[in-house]
């Protein structure tokens, strides 16, 4: 699978470790890439922020951003995976933002990613003045306009930045607020909201969380709450009632796409001992208040949304639509050109299937199903075609032009 950014993301490379270097007071290396002993270095506080976020979260809502290790390991690591991360869900929008507002921001990965897919006046803010510093100093490497606030989540009296916007991102954000459990649920929908008071008709609120248990099922909580508000889902859910994925307490979703690795990255993820291979997220596109579900094609679609689960003789994943989350399976004996595209699927594809029956705790494909892809992963689900108006009498003329 091929994706449209990675010349992009080889271009940030050597202006995040020239950044990272000037904050250091220290301008000498090789250009565009680490010494072995700046891997060392790095390597041990991306472990540090690894082990700090992803199994014990001690680090969760702490101000690891303002110790310049952690800032450090962010900047060179995992602000090159935030930016690919946001790159492909950035590609399901249905329209290109002009104007966006890029909340807890850091050093700006989500918000340069916004630049660099069409986004003309993009806002970055957070509560680290530090990783402000950073995102200027990138904007200024990279000759990029960027403008940065200060935004504290954490306060009580916390006020978002002013005006209007096309595109509001919060990347690895609401996981990090409010505690754990059932009873963050709640502020963090409230926080949401109150984003979706400042996107403009016709814009979204773009949610980024990490590809965990617990934080994915965290962001389908909210996606509840919020669809209970009132609030409409644009990506990546088509079904519009309460999240099948939390029915069992062993489920959750995210998303999985492949991306070209920098050698730096790379690097680093062999020195902290960690795997890297795929990017992996969770997200959610809402759509202001007020605004409809996006109208699928026509046809049964699903999201394939886990990996391939293959048995003997049978390819089987599961999938998610508009008439909830099921398994999909065929066995390899039925395979011809009408479905072989079942056999070649990736976690995020959506297709439409035809002719299926129930079995088990799912539906099977024969050979005389039909499988067509609808929109790969990272693509955004077309609309149906425009209905054709039908004459209200069949005796006049065609409207001008009609086909007669």
């Amino acid at each position: 699978m091929s994706n449209g950014y990675s010349k992009d993301l080889e271009r940030w490379m050597p202006r995040l470790i020239a950044v990272w270097r000037a904050s250091r007071g220290k301008g000498d290396g090789p250009e565009g890439r680490l010494t072995p002993q700046e891997v060392k270095e790095v390597g041990a506080g991306v472990r540090q922020l690894s082990m700090g976020l992803t199994r014990e979260r001690q680090l969760a809502g702490a101000r690891y951003m303002d110790d310049p290790k952690l800032l450090g390991a962010y900047l060179l690591f995992y602000w090159p995976v935030s930016y690919a991360q946001a790159r492909q869900v950035l590609g399901e929008l249905p329209n290109r933002p002009r104007q966006v507002l890029d909340l807890g921001s850091g050093p700006g990965p989500v918000a340069f990613a916004a630049l660099d897919a069409g986004g003309k006046e993009v806002t970055a803010a957070d509560r680290s003045k530090a990783a402000l510093n950073l995102a200027r100093a990138l904007a200024t490497e990279a000759g990029e306009a960027l403008a940065t606030r200060e935004w504290d989540p954490t306060k009580k009296a916390a006020v978002l930045p002013e005006g209007q916007y096309d595109l509001i991102t919060m990347g690895h954000v609401i996981n990090e607020l409010y505690g754990t459990g059932d009873s963050a649920t709640t502020p963090r929908a409230a926080l949401l909201e109150a984003a979706l008071a400042k996107v403009k008709r016709g814009g979204s609120l773009l949610v980024m969380e990490p590809a965990l248990r617990e934080t994915s099922r965290g962001l389908l909580h909210v996606r509840d709450a919020m669809v209970a508000r009132g609030y409409a889902v644009r990506a990546p859910c088509m079904y519009r009632g309460a999240c099948p994925a939390l029915v069992k307490e062993t489920d959750w979703c995210h998303a999985e796409r492949p991306w070209p690795m920098p050698r730096v990255v790379e690097e680093l993820a062999r020195a902290a001992s960690l795997h890297k291979e795929a990017l992996k997220m969770s997200y959610l596109v809402l759509a202001p208040k007020g605004e409809e579900w996006p109208e699928p094609p026509p046809g049964r679609l699903f999201r394939i949304v886990s990996e391939p689960l293959e048995g003997k003789g049978r390819h089987r994943y599961i999938g998610c639509g508009p008439e909830g989350r099921v398994g999909l399976a065929m066995q390899e004996r039925h395979r011809n050109e009408k479905n072989e595209r079942f056999l070649q699927l990736h976690r995020g594809d959506v297709i439409a299937v035809t002719e299926t029956e129930p079995k088990g705790d799912g539906l099977a494909l024969s050979d005389v199903s039909e499988v067509r892809m609808v929109a790969p992963a990272g693509k955004g689900v077309p609309p149906p075609p425009p209905k054709e108006d039908a004459p209200t009498n069949p005796g006049t003329s065609p409207s001008p032009g009609a086909p007669s």
